[in-house]
């Protein structure tokens, strides 16, 4: 046997490896058989567009891209900063978001209510006031709802830019659509549904967001000091990169980040495509175990 044919499933295995248990924690082999194998309905159906994207690579560059378009809201980042712990634990609070959006959309609808009830529960702790003196409350209907507006563009727009299997519109409305279904059981009070809903919906925020000392400092320490070794580092600038290559202009002036040319951007996004594309042939192995682990 050609010893290079002989290390590249070994090498995918341990690549793949080495993402899964960063983004999923030590729980994760756990969680997937739980979430993957359990017998019952699901919120959603295996045909449903909201598979199709959350079970993507492109999520890594969308959920950065969420990250930093959600913290211009004063309200959610004054929440994030004295209630979320990311400075100290980055990839726990990572490793429970990906676990909620994987319950959410692959679980049982049993299992995915029960961690939509852990959140709520959580949320109805989560209240303060900003450093200028507002208040906030992460039970809040309008503030769970740019929350939710802000992740779901994100993820839309990284999806159609970087994902394997682009949809066409009628798809990635039903995309907004099924995270709707999601976002009412969080709160939020009557969530788009279609692509169209979701850009009015974004511009309705408009006026609230701001540029404030906390989420400029968040967006360096997601950008600049992410708690990773050396070798990891270098991915993951490129993810950072194509992150804020995919924020509107007026967002990146917000967070003091830099410009890109058209020509930038241009050299930016191939390495967007190259990476996600490297991550979704090292996760591919655990991908079909999980298939065919769930229920027909």
């Amino acid at each position: 046997m050609d010893s290079s044919t002989g290390a590249a499933p070994g090498l995918r295995e341990r690549l793949g490896s080495a993402v899964f248990a960063r983004v999923a924690g030590p729980a994760g082999p756990e969680n997937r058989a739980r979430i993957h194998g359990t017998p019952g309905p699901r919120w959603f159906g295996p045909d449903r567009p909201i598979r199709t994207v959350h079970g993507d690579a492109s999520m890594f560059i969308g959920g950065l891209r969420a990250l930093l378009l959600q913290s211009l809201h004063p309200l959610a980042m004054a929440a994030v900063e004295a209630h979320s712990g990311y400075r100290g634990d980055p990839w726990g609070r990572l490793q429970r978001t990906s676990t909620f959006l994987a319950v959410t959309t692959y679980g049982t609808a049993d299992h995915a209510q029960q961690a939509v009830d852990r959140v709520r529960a959580v949320h109805g702790t989560v209240r303060g006031t900003t450093p200028a003196g507002k208040p906030y409350d992460a039970s809040d209907p309008h503030l769970l709802g740019w929350v939710h507006v802000a992740e779901v563009e994100s993820f839309l727009l990284a999806h159609r830019r970087f994902g394997a299997e682009p949809l066409d519109a009628a798809g990635y409305d039903g995309y907004v659509a099924d995270t709707a279904h999601v976002a009412e059981a969080l709160g939020v009070i009557d969530p788009p549904r279609t692509r169209a809903e979701l850009v009015a919906r974004l511009g309705s925020y408009r006026a609230e967001l701001r540029s404030t000392r906390e989420a400029r400092e968040a967006a360096r320490f997601i950008l600049l000091h992410p708690p990773l070794p050396w070798a990891a580092r270098a991915p993951y600038a490129v993810l950072a990169a194509n992150s804020v290559a995919a924020l509107p202009r007026w967002a990146r002036t917000s967070l003091d980040l830099p410009r890109l040319s058209g020509v930038g951007e241009a050299c930016v996004t191939p390495t967007g495509r190259a990476l996600t594309t490297a991550i979704r042939w090292a996760m591919a192995p655990a991908r079909q175990a999980s298939r065919s682990a769930a229920p027909g």
